[in-house]
């Protein structure tokens, strides 16, 4: 019978975590220190931060994006077409046989 007791005792749980090992009280008191708390809420506050900065650039990003599709290229259109134009004009000239304009020298 008394090897029967001292199972029941090994396998009891021990009261107040009093059995916790050494490295489970490290563990607990690192844990729940201030610098870690610290640690952990300035972590957090810059991840809030890459957040918004990231959402902020997105958002900018967006409005240059439509700005340049709106005002740009119909700009670079129209100068294309411009520069299409000019180019006719002096090969036409040039087949006429008349002497090209003091612009087009550049």
């Amino acid at each position: 019978m008394s090897s029967s007791s001292k199972g029941r005792r090994a396998s009891l749980p021990p009261p107040n975590g009093a059995g916790d090992g050494v490295l489970a009280r490290v563990s607990s008191a690192i844990s729940q220190s201030p610098v870690v708390y610290r640690g952990r809420r300035a972590a957090s506050d810059a991840a809030v931060a890459a957040k918004k900065l990231l959402w902020s650039t997105g958002h900018a990003a967006w409005i240059a994006g439509t700005t340049f599709l709106v005002l740009v290229v119909p700009l670079i259109i129209e100068m294309d077409r411009e520069q299409q134009m000019n180019e006719l004009e002096l090969q036409q000239a040039s087949l006429l046989g008349a002497p090209p304009p003091p612009s087009a020298a550049n």
